[in-house]
Order: structure tokens, then C-alpha cells, then sequence
């Protein structure tokens, strides 16, 4: 499926971008930011590829923004140097970011601004609903919004914020399943970790 912009998605199903407050795709009244139109991005040094890198137990963590709003989420590895917030939207992830690592009941209201195709964006609606503590399987999100559950998967995969929005609690009918695009090592160690933490 083609992917939109969330303004091409506001034209499409007569519903305001999902630009977020409070992280939920379902507020009634989501703050709105353009992107502007789409271009091919030059590569950049890796210091600046990030507004704020935050070590944590499992991970860097990768923080880009874009004004107010997060737009993503990398799990960089433990080695990776950390730094500190570049701009005031990275410091308020960096420190909710932090807050969740020592308190998996800390609750985000972070700005977000994500583009998907309006099937990835569905099933990132549908993970926003599960519970801390709570999993479910691909099967059952898929069922939930009427899809596939190798399609959800995917769907998952693609996901810009992990932690944000928790594609770590969707795991195989037979075990952990994957993560970021992996079946073993350190992504699934990220995903057990998460897990953990949130179940303990």
C-alpha cells in the first residue's frame, strides 16, 4: 500500500491528522503539524543524526524530533555514545523516556507526528490500546482491526516510536516471536527486557 502523509489521510477519511497529543491515536483533539512535502534525504553524520541519544539498561535510545513533535525512536547499541537533549522536545522524550525505564507506570504525553499507510497506522492504533502488563498475539491484533496477522506483523515492524507505541507486547501464538525485524539476539533481548519490566 502507498503510504500517506497524514494530510493526504485528513483528504482520504475526512479525519484530522494523527499529529498527537497525550501519544493516543483516538484524542478527539489531536494537535495538527504539517509536513510540508517529501524529499530524498542526504545522509548525515552520525552525530547529528539525532536530537538526543539516552542510555538505558537494554539500549540507546535514538531520540528525532521535529519542532514539538517526536517522530522517532531508535534502539542504537549499548556502546553507543549518549547525548544530551539538543532541543526542548528531545529533553521532554529524554526525560519521560527515562521516567518509563525506572517506572514502567509512567505515563507519556509526549507530541507525535508519524506517517504510515492507513493499515500501519491502524494497527498502531490498535497496540495503543493494549495494556501495560498485557500482551497479544499478531493473530489477535490483526482479528482486531481486520487484517492479516503476517500483514500486522509487518505493520509492527514499521512502527517509528517503539516503547511509545508498545509493538513489544505483540508476541507469537508460540513464544516471544520477533522484534525489529529479528527472531534472536540483542532485539529480542530489548523485547524481553520491556516486557519484563512492565510485568514485574
Amino acid at each position: 500500500m502507498r503510504p500517506v502523509k497524514y494530510d493526504a489521510l485528513r483528504e482520504l477519511i475526512s479525519i484530522s491528522r494523527c499529529n498527537l497529543r497525550n501519544y493516543r491515536f483516538d484524542l478527539p483533539q489531536s494537535e495538527i503539524k504539517s509536513h510540508g512535502n517529501t524529499t530524498s534525504k542526504k545522509s548525515v553524520p552520525e552525530t547529528t543524526r539525532f536530537q538526543a541519544c539516552l542510555k538505558t539498561p537494554f539500549a540507546v535510545l535514538g531520540i528525532r524530533t521535529d519542532g514539538d513533535y517526536l517522530t522517532h525512536i531508535e534502539f542504537l547499541p549499548r556502546k553507543h555514545p549518549p547525548l544530551e537533549p539538543l532541543t526542548p522536545a528531545a529533553a521532554l522524550a529524554w526525560n519521560q523516556l527515562d521516567a518509563y525505564v525506572n517506572d514502567p507506570n509512567f505515563r507519556f504525553t509526549l507530541l507525535l507526528s508519524v506517517e504510515g499507510t492507513l493499515h500501519q497506522m491502524a494497527v498502531w492504533r490498535a497496540m495503543q490500546q493494549i495494556p501495560r502488563g498485557e500482551t497479544r498475539t499478531y493473530g489477535e491484533l490483526a482479528r482486531s482491526i481486520k487484517s492479516a496477522p503476517r500483514a500486522a506483523g509487518q505493520a509492527c515492524g514499521r512502527n517509528p516510536v517503539p516503547i511509545i507505541i508498545p509493538c513489544h507486547r505483540i508476541v507469537s501464538s508460540s513464544g516471544l516471536g520477533g522484534f525489529m525485524g529479528a527472531q534472536d539476539g540483542a532485539p529480542i533481548k530489548i523485547k524481553q527486557w520491556l516486557l519484563a519490566h512492565e510485568q514485574g
